[in-house]
């Protein structure tokens, strides 16, 4: 099992910075991709970005040039720092990875989730 975790959220005023970040840890053989989601009020979990191990990224529409991932991998961290935030960036966020066991399964585990709120 994965368990994380997570720290970073808060309030922030827009076209502020704020930086999550996300440590991994537990019994697993490898991680894969890790990454953010996020899930505002009344709408589906979307999602925000992610990394692979080897640094290749994937961003949403929403927050492409604006956002920026990396990933740690001898600490097993993920970091979103996220620039000129705007209200509709207000959600909650969740840190997730793909890993496996010893015997090669995977899952996807997902981190209890943090507020980030853009409100002046």
């Amino acid at each position: 099992q994965v368990h994380f975790v997570e720290s970073g959220g808060g309030l922030v005023q827009p076209g502020g910075s704020l930086r999550l970040s996300c440590a991994a840890s537990g019994s697993f053989f490898s991680l894969y991709a890790m990454g953010w989601y996020r899930q505002a009020p009344g709408k589906q979990r979307e999602l925000v970005a992610d990394i692979t191990p080897d640094g290749g990224t994937n961003y949403g529409d929403d927050v492409k040039g604006r956002f920026t991932i990396s990933r740690d991998n001898a600490k097993n961290t993920v970091v979103l720092q996220m620039g000129r935030l705007k209200p509709d960036d207000t959600a909650v966020y969740y840190c997730t990875t793909r890993y496996s066991d010893a015997v090669g399964r995977t899952f996807d585990a997902w981190g209890q989730g943090t507020l980030v709120t853009v409100s002046s």
